[in-house]
């Protein structure tokens, strides 16, 4: 047996990053492949999370076993018109990043990481800083293809940026962009071994008729009322085409529940309503020939790897318009539709009326859309990590 002495020191992470699932879930699933892939090799992980107090990260990670802590953080909140920055709000915020810096400085140098990794999101700005000054590997890994705010502000502390786009790399500032990786964003493996039929069987979609294409319609885990209203005037044209499963959001499914009662029988079973979709969503990924939904990173991470149509409706309102630019990329590439600005039934019906009626446009948008998946996204990002170790000593 080996004796402790013996055994090879576990590899010290530290996380930052969160305050939304986009810059969260990407770090749980990279945690989860290296601690894989370390004890494949037979090693451990030791891993600190630092987050914000009301941050998805702050259940996310306890839920996961992992350590999780805290640091003051300010949040500027963004405005088109320069004057509106200097708020009292963004004043009061600002002053606290030197507080965060001091702590998260302690936090590391007790912890003494091989790397800090930073996934976005302005409470990574100060461990980020923090790794700086303690002379501690910084890898950031970006979701989007422009780098976001605390990227941005972070780049020039990095010693690798891990980039979910090809697209990215030219995007960076040049002093920056030898540092630039290009691994994907890493995605959920469960997602991508969905069935078809298990879909069927839990959802219980007897009504739906096979021999047509099935659109999964998704606002997100709270939906989207955007995206909902347009679905809604679209309904019966939609269901005279294609069988629909509509994650509607649990506060919407009333209203829509009251609309679908009105529609002819022969077509209410082909509709699907849910407030939530949870366990089954690989099952419902893999039933579904379009989706239609907002254009996050990690909901184009998943459709890609997948190779899946998308008919994207981008939040107007997230943060650098960074969905706008996401499904524009897309869209470019012939990977996708994106629907931007004013959004009628009528637009929608013209995005998604020629994937409905031709199986082989699905096909080679099908095709397009997987050509820019990366669904080993995950062991790319831990390949990044180790090597970034290297310059720690591991």
């Amino acid at each position: 047996m080996n004796s402790p002495s013996s055994l090879p020191r576990p590899f010290r992470l530290i996380v930052t990053g969160g305050g939304t699932g986009g810059h969260t879930y990407p770090a749980v699933t990279a945690i989860r492949a290296l601690r894989a892939r370390l004890a494949a090799e037979g090693r451990s992980l030791d891993v600190l999370w630092i987050g914000t107090p009301d941050g998805l990260e702050a259940r996310v990670a306890p839920a996961e076993g992992i350590p999780f802590t805290t640091v003051a953080t300010g949040k500027i909140r963004r405005s088109s018109n320069p004057l509106k920055m200097v708020s009292p709000a963004n004043v009061k915020d600002m002053a606290r990043v030197p507080l965060g810096v001091a702590q998260a400085r302690k936090i590391v140098a007790d912890f003494q990481p091989d790397v800090v990794l930073a996934t976005g999101g302005y409470v990574a700005v100060p461990a980020g800083l923090a790794a700086r000054m303690c002379r501690r590997p910084l890898v950031l890994h970006e979701q989007t293809v422009r780098l976001g705010l605390a990227n941005r502000k972070l780049a020039s502390s990095a010693t690798r940026i891990a980039l979910s786009s090809e697209s990215s790399l030219p995007l960076l500032p040049e002093s920056v962009r030898a540092a630039g990786v290009v691994t994907g964003n890493p995605v959920r493996p469960e997602v991508l071994t969905g069935h078809p039929d298990k879909a069927v069987e839990a959802l219980g979609l007897h009504g739906f008729e096979r021999r047509l294409p099935t659109v999964y319609v998704t606002g997100g885990a709270q939906g989207a009322q955007q995206i909902n209203g347009v679905v809604r005037d679209s309904l019966t044209w939609l269901l005279e085409r294609a069988n629909v499963i509509h994650q509607c959001g649990p506060a919407n499914v009333a209203e829509l529940h009251h609309h679908v009662s009105a529609l002819p029988p022969g077509l209410q079973g082909r509709y699907y309503l849910a407030g939530f979709v949870g366990p089954e969503l690989p099952d419902v990924l893999a039933l579904a020939d379009v989706v239609i939904s907002r254009s996050g990173a990690g909901t184009l991470a998943e459709l890609t790897a997948l190779g899946k149509p998308g008919v994207f409706i981008p939040l107007a309102s997230s943060a650098g318009n960074e969905q706008a630019h996401n499904a524009r990329h897309l869209e470019e590439a012939g990977a996708a539709v994106a629907l931007i600005g004013d959004v009628t039934g009528a637009r929608l019906r013209d995005a998604v009326g020629p994937l409905l009626i031709d199986p082989a446009r699905r096909a080679a948008m099908a095709e397009r859309a997987r050509a820019h998946g990366r669904p080993d996204a995950a062991d790319r990002l831990v390949d990044v990590i180790l090597r970034a170790g290297i310059h720690a000593g591991t």
